[in-house]
């Protein structure tokens, strides 16, 4: 069966004693475990919905992130990608690291769709069948390694935590009818009606990446973000709405200055500042009057 097909159904992956297990999200906020009993959604640790041999991510895939970045609705012909180590996971509720020595760590809402069974060498017509759920993302990413890393995205995108995924793993919702919103505290910073700008959908990116690449259950494919990704600060709470997918509620700490000075260090260049601060002439004015106001 698609896993666009049948009624809406949520499952969340949460810590019970110590121990990971799954349960199934009711109408009435509670969460029904395997053995019968509940519990209330709002008093367990959520854990990302998958256990992910791969992440992969894409590069440009909004039309208005394409304006925003490169004045073209669509920069490049197909869609290119990069990967994140399955240590950047992170659950709902849990804390964002922006270390000391970075200043640029921006976030970028969007929906990810999660791999439900081995995958080869499918039409995208065939993906739906081969995904086991979506849930709202962030892909997190230090900016200030953009000058040494930035076609590899390894430390810009690739560090503990900078894939927040969650809260929980929902079928029989299909994404392209939905609209993504990021709020910064509290603050609307990103919109977008998926189905009017995202320019591949889930099952074309599946599809693409199948064709040389097995993907394993439990594999992630991110799908991008629309514009004005912006930096965060120390405090905020950052958060991803896709509707009928969920609500995803992270909060940035401050983390120490590695002990290390070997390496690249974290640069505040040009290109770096291009990134992390985006081009606001071409984004519209209530994301920069909202983004200022929750700045406050």
């Amino acid at each position: 069966m698609s896993v666009l097909d049948g009624p809406r159904q949520e499952k969340r992956r949460i810590q019970i004693s110590g121990e990971a297990v799954w349960a199934t999200m009711s109408e009435d906020g509670m969460l029904i475990l395997e053995d019968g009993s509940s519990v209330s959604a709002d008093e367990v640790t959520h854990l990302p919905p998958c256990v992910a041999t791969k992440i992969i991510c894409p590069h440009l895939t909004y039309t208005s992130r394409g304006i925003e970045s490169r004045n073209k609705p669509q920069p490049t012909p197909y869609p290119t990608y990069f990967m994140k180590p399955v240590t950047a996971l992170n659950g709902h509720r849990g804390a964002i690291v922006k270390p000391e020595d970075c200043q640029y760590l921006n976030y970028e809402g969007e929906f990810a769709a999660i791999i439900g069974k081995e995958t080869k060498n499918i039409t995208p017509e065939e993906a739906w069948d081969h995904i086991a759920g979506f849930a709202p993302a962030l892909d997190m990413g230090l900016h200030d390694f953009r000058d040494t890393d930035s076609g590899s995205m390894l430390r810009v995108k690739g560090g503990d935590g900078m894939c927040p995924l969650g809260p929980g793993l929902v079928t029989g919702i299909d994404p392209r009818e939905q609209t993504l919103r990021t709020y910064r505290n509290g603050q609307l910073v990103q919109e977008a009606n998926i189905g009017e700008e995202l320019v591949w959908g889930p099952d074309y990116m599946i599809a693409d990446l199948a064709r040389h690449i097995t993907l394993m259950p439990g594999d992630l494919v991110l799908t991008g973000t629309p514009c004005h990704s912006r930096s965060l600060e120390v405090g905020d709470c950052i958060e991803v709405e896709i509707t009928q997918l969920g609500r995803l509620s992270m909060t940035v700490v401050s983390g120490s200055a590695p002990r290390a000075t070997a390496g690249h260090q974290p640069t505040n260049s040009e290109e770096v500042r291009r990134v992390a601060l985006g081009n606001d002439s071409r984004v519209p004015d209530r994301f920069k009057e909202n983004y200022r106001e929750a700045s406050k």
